[in-house]
């Protein structure tokens, strides 16, 4: 019988939540590409930006200050990135984790994804015209 899950509590559970997820997107064919490729991301910046965005929402700590939506406005992306972007995450955090952090972590990202792809569709759309 293996051990139950711990929830997400401490700064080193957001570092395994983010590295882990991130490691899964960067092994992903869809995903890749868009993080690598596209828009070149500088994973020594992003990582820390990322703990302190997860560690803000679900520990409270108010470390993040930043806009993240204006950076992927401009990236080739739809739906089905933003699914298989939810998928990992939801993978991820029922790899590592159960309680009631992993289930708001879960709450947000389903949030943070369809507002994202709301607003990015929204956006191509009126470029289109």
């Amino acid at each position: 019988m293996t051990a139950p899950l711990a929830d997400i509590q401490t700064e080193a559970d957001i570092k395994t939540l983010v590295d882990s997820f991130y490691d899964k997107v960067n092994q992903d064919d869809l995903l890749a590409p868009i993080f690598n490729g596209v828009a070149h991301v500088n994973w020594a910046a992003h990582l820390p930006a990322m703990y302190d965005f997860w560690s803000s929402l679900l520990l409270g700590t108010s470390r993040y200050r930043g806009r993240p939506f204006p950076k992927h406005l401009p990236l080739p992306v739809d739906a089905t990135h933003f699914q298989r972007w939810l998928n990992l995450f939801y993978a991820t955090v029922e790899e590592n984790f159960a309680g009631p952090n992993a289930d708001q972590a879960k709450v947000r990202a389903l949030n943070i994804a369809t507002m994202f792809e709301y607003r990015i569709r929204k956006y191509n759309s009126l470029s289109i015209l």
